[in-house]
């Protein structure tokens, strides 16, 4: 397994104040489809910035193209709400 991290960035800078309904749903799918990521031991790490810059993914994926459509099937991806970008990672260091 190769490990990955995809940045995901709201679309606006008011993103975290300025969510609506829909939007907040979106979201609420993001982190439901992030938390099954996890029970598949996929995801290493997950969180956004709480000035709501971006939020960041780390996980496990067998290839590049996996990875891929890991990002790519996120709902906050999916939906637009989100601007996502993949990049090889490695984990250096952890507590």
């Amino acid at each position: 397994m190769e490990q990955y991290v995809y940045l995901i960035r709201p679309l606006r800078a008011n993103f975290i104040d300025s969510m609506t309904t829909e939007e907040s749903e979106v979201m609420g799918q993001h982190f439901q489809y992030l938390q099954d990521l996890l029970k598949e031991e996929k995801v290493i790490l997950a969180g956004p910035c709480l000035d709501g810059a971006f939020g960041i993914v780390i996980f496990q994926a067998e290839s590049l193209e996996h990875a891929q459509k890991v990002m790519q099937n996120d709902p906050s991806v999916i939906e637009g709400v989100m601007k996502a970008e993949l990049h090889p990672y490695r984990v250096s260091l952890s507590r």
